[in-house]
Order: structure tokens, then C-alpha cells, then sequence
């Protein structure tokens, strides 16, 4: 059950054994003023006060112009620091916050000022590397872990897990293990549609932990409801790979959310399940793909109807 009063960080992850419930969103645009800004976030809030969330996600948008040579469904927009989004606007919310750092788009000073400032007793942190391997960085994963293990009291960092690397590769639970030799405390997952994709990976990160006598990290699966084909070309630009069935549903039927909602309660109910059989702490994040108020809206639902299969 949800705590009624929001958690430190170091209580959210020992509550992962039976399952967290997270929410992802991303700031509003750089241009957006402070008044904007703030009602943007009370917006939020209010919106989650009836699901109890136990922690929140703040996306680090970067344009990733090189991730595919196709162009990109939505026009790219400078989003607001999600950590200035965090200090100057989300007072309202005082419980853990899981704050991305698109490594890249830093320095390594830069990174090493907010790592060192930042309170590790609510923040914590998923470091992200480059999209692709043409893409420019002021600063690498590799060095931005470097950085994070000379400062004295960081927050507790996480990584990205994307289950279709492993279907592609076969290699994503040995970057896990090697994430978390370097010290990743948790991993989130790219939004998961394909249920087989992602029960793969974590059957062969679990077994991995064990042939290595290791304890196993939590992660936290996202979910997504998709409200109309655009938002699909979006998530096949982002990776996402949706079953084609999926696909047929969400571009044919009538009502596209309807389909793919459905489907994001069920790969809730099998992911928490499976998580349990296995013994692997897990949570479930839920976001919105868009600002269309019909897709965030179906994401407190989706939030609110997994708060119920999580007990």
C-alpha cells in the first residue's frame, strides 16, 4: 500500500521488493514563464493528489537528432532543466523525485555541481548517455560516473534499461550487471509494449544476479497509453517496438486509446506478476507520451488503476 506521506529515497527503494508506483512527467518548454510554470506543475499535482504516487520522474529532453535518419514526429522544443523545474516550481511535492541527466548536454563541471548540490535525501538520479554513437557530448556516461564517485554524498543513481536492445543483442542484462558494478542503485525501462521483449530481460538479468551470487537492483518498468497514430510513429522513432497486432488495433480501430490502454493494464498485471515469481524488486512508472490533455489524462488512470494491481 501507498504511504500517505511521501518517502525518502533510501525508504522508496526498500519498498521495491513489493512494487513502487512512479509518474513520470516532462518540464514545460524553456520559454515558459515562472507564473506559467508553477500552474503547469500545480496542474500536475492536482491531477496526482488521488492516485498516491510514491515518487515522481522528471525527464531531461535532449534533441537526439542523430537517433534515426528518420525525422522526427514532433518538432523538438528546449524544455526547461528538469532540475530547475524540481527547485523553482514543484514545492507542492516533497516525497522522492528521479531526476534524468542527459550527460551529454553538460560539462563535466556542470554535472558535478548539480551531483554535489543536489539533497540525496529526495533526489535521486538516472544518468543518460548518447542516443547513438555520432552523437557530440561535452561529457560521456563513463566520465559522468567518474564524477559522481569522487563526491562525497551523491544522489543514488540509476540507469536506463531498454528490453529492446536485448532483443536485438541478447546483452542488456550484462550492461545492467556492469551498470551496477559502477554503481547504479536501480534502472528504469524505455516504455514497454512488448510483453516478451521485457520478460526476457529481466528472467536473464535475475538469473545473471544469481550465477554471480548478486542481489539484484529494482526496476522500474514505464507504461504508456497511445492516443492516436502520430504518438505511434513517435514511439517508433523513440525505439518503442509495439506488437504488430498492436499496431493494427491502434491504427485501424476506432478508438486508438481504448486499444492501447487496455493493453498497457494488461502488460501491468503480467509485469507484476512476473516481477513477484521472480524475486525482483520492480516499480511501475506511468507517462504521458505528449501534452495532449486526452493522452495525460488516460495516464492517471493508467496510474490510478496500477496503484490498484499493486495492492
Amino acid at each position: 500500500m501507498a504511504s500517505e506521506q511521501p518517502t525518502g529515497t533510501a525508504e522508496l527503494l526498500s519498498r521495491t521488493g513489493e512494487g513502487v508506483l512512479l509518474y513520470g512527467l516532462t518540464p514545460p518548454r524553456e520559454t515558459t514563464s515562472r507564473e506559467q510554470a508553477d500552474a503547469v506543475a500545480e496542474m500536475a499535482l492536482t491531477r496526482l493528489r488521488s492516485v498516491q504516487v510514491d515518487g515522481l520522474v522528471l525527464y531531461d529532453v535532449d534533441a537526439e537528432a542523430d537517433r534515426s535518419s528518420t525525422p522526427r514526429p514532433f518538432p523538438f522544443m528546449p524544455m526547461m532543466d528538469p532540475a530547475v523545474f524540481l527547485d523553482r516550481h514543484l514545492a507542492g511535492w516533497d516525497g522522492p523525485v528521479v531526476v534524468y541527466r542527459a550527460v551529454g548536454k553538460y560539462t563535466v563541471d556542470e554535472l558535478g555541481q548539480w551531483l554535489s548540490e543536489a539533497d540525496s535525501d529526495r533526489v535521486l538520479t538516472v544518468l543518460v548517455g548518447a542516443a547513438s554513437r555520432r552523437q557530440v557530448l561535452k561529457t560521456s556516461l563513463p566520465e559522468a560516473y567518474h564524477r559522481r564517485a569522487g563526491i562525497a554524498r551523491p544522489p543514488r543513481m540509476g540507469g536506463v534499461v531498454i528490453a529492446e536492445r536485448h532483443a536485438d543483442a541478447g546483452a542488456e542484462h550484462e550492461r545492467m550487471l556492469r551498470k551496477q558494478e559502477a554503481g547504479c542503485e536501480f534502472f528504469i525501462s524505455q516504455v514497454c509494449y512488448d510483453l516478451d521483449h521485457t520478460r526476457n530481460l529481466l528472467s536473464d538479468y535475475a538469473y545473471g544476479c544469481r550465477d554471480q551470487g548478486l542481489d539484484p537492483r529494482p526496476v522500474v518498468l514505464t507504461l504508456a497509453a497511445c492516443g492516436s497514430v502520430k504518438t505511434l510513429a513517435f514511439m517508433s522513432w523513440l525505439g518503442i517496438d509495439v506488437p504488430g497486432w498492436l499496431r493494427t488495433e491502434i491504427t485501424r480501430a476506432g478508438d486508438p486509446l481504448t486499444a492501447s490502454y487496455e493493453q498497457c493494464v494488461v502488460n501491468a498485471r503480467v509485469l507484476i506478476a512476473f516481477c513477484r515469481r521472480l524475486g525482483l524488486p520492480f516499480g511501475i512508472n506511468v507517462e504521458s507520451l505528449t501534452n495532449r490533455k486526452v493522452e495525460i489524462d488516460a495516464s492517471i488512470e493508467l496510474a490510478r488503476d496500477i496503484r490498484s494491481l499493486l495492492g
